[in-house]
């Protein structure tokens, strides 16, 4: 049972089913601001799908801002032992799948063409959910039951924006009980 620093934040979980195979689930706080450029360019997705607009009406995109960004990852690893360059290394590899649920809060600003401005503020919920691929490297040789991890991870979104990918990771701590 551990801590993860990176993308996602997170609570981190690993099950030692045996030397080579093993099973984690990650749960925190995705790093929002990595995505705030991916989230400014949602605007004009999320404006187009609704009915702002008109002919002579244009809508201008001031700012956004992440309410929730939370992420849960189940991932399948196998590790190899790499104690010939370190006593107490391992390098692994593995697969998993990834759930995002994010909260998003816009703010615009609405021009009907008459020299009338109006400010506006809507919300969207953004669930989405994809496979994840994992590589990294744990470490677990100190007199003290812990082991420190490093790994990257590259997450495919098949829901919300089919074939949106992008790269995780992080490195943590665990206590090993």
């Amino acid at each position: 049972l551990g801590l993860k620093l990176g993308d996602p934040f997170a609570l981190t979980y690993k099950y030692y089913a045996n030397k080579n195979f093993s099973v984690v689930v990650d749960f925190g706080k995705a790093a929002s601001g990595l995505y705030s450029k991916y989230f400014r360019e949602q605007f004009n997705v999320y404006t187009q799908a609704d009915t702002f607009s008109s002919s002579v009406a244009s809508l201008e995109y001031l700012t956004h801002k992440v309410k929730s960004d939370f992420i849960t990852e189940v991932k399948a690893l196998y590790s190899l032992d790499a104690s010939k360059i370190s006593p107490g290394l391992q390098v692994y590899i593995g697969g998993g799948w990834e759930w995002k649920n994010a909260s998003l809060q816009y703010d615009y600003l609405y021009e009907n063409g008459v020299n009338e401005n109006r400010f506006g503020r809507f919300s969207r919920n953004r669930y989405t959910m994809g496979p994840q691929i994992t590589m990294g490297i744990e470490y677990a040789y100190f007199q003290l039951p812990i082991s420190a991890f490093m790994e990257l991870e590259y997450f495919m979104d098949v829901q919300a924006d089919p074939g949106w990918q992008c790269f995780e990771g992080g490195v943590g701590l665990r206590y090993v009980f």
